[in-house]
Formats: C-alpha cells, structure tokens, sequence
C-alpha cells in the first residue's frame, strides 16, 4: 500500500510539472521565443514520462495480483495525468501555431 502511495504521490507531481512546463511553453511562444518554447516542451515530455512510470507502476502490480485500493486520490492522480496529457498535446500544437505565424511575418516584413 505505501508503495501505492508513492507511486499516486510521483503521477500527481509529475502530471502537474509536465502541465505547468507545458504552460510555460504556450507562454513562451506568445512571447515569440520559439526556442524557449520548445525548450519548456520537451521538459514537459520528460515530466510526462515519469508520470506514466509510475502509472505503469500501479498497472504492473495490479498485474502481478497486488490489487489497489481505488481512493480519491488515486482517481485525482489518473486525473492530473491525462490532464496533462491533453494539455501537452495542446501546447504542442500551439508552439507550432506561433513558430508559422512568426515566420509569415517575418517573410512579409522582408517582402
């Protein structure tokens, strides 16, 4: 059970990083500084990682017949995860979004 915690304890914290890096990004991008954006996206792809670690964590023990209490808070930790998830796709798409939208600009300012 206490390695269940810490396993929901790392999926919060992780999840919550990679959204809060994944913010970062978008903000970043706002600002015209795509590097720094991109930057900020793959911190948040690491975070993620870590996130699905310890989800696979959970998984792998519930495979290996050590059945979980399903708690709040291990339905608040899946929760921040796919959160997150969503959220990082998003800001992906987003840098993207300001990477072209700045470069069209820069290609019409030298027209």
């Amino acid at each position: 059970m206490e390695d269940n915690n810490l396993a929901v304890m790392n999926l919060i914290i992780n999840a919550g990083d990679a959204k809060s890096s994944a913010m970062e990004a978008i903000y970043a991008a706002k600002k015209q500084d795509i590097t720094g954006a991109r930057e900020k996206i793959k911190e948040a792809n690491l975070k993620i990682n870590k996130a699905h670690n310890s989800q696979t964590d959970l998984l792998t023990a519930e495979a290996n017949g050590n059945h979980a209490e399903i708690t709040l808070l291990m339905i608040h930790a899946q929760d921040h995860l796919m959160t997150a998830l969503t959220f990082l796709d998003l800001a992906k798409e987003l840098v993207d979004v300001y990477d072209t939208i700045q470069n069209m600009t820069q290609q019409s300012e030298a027209n």
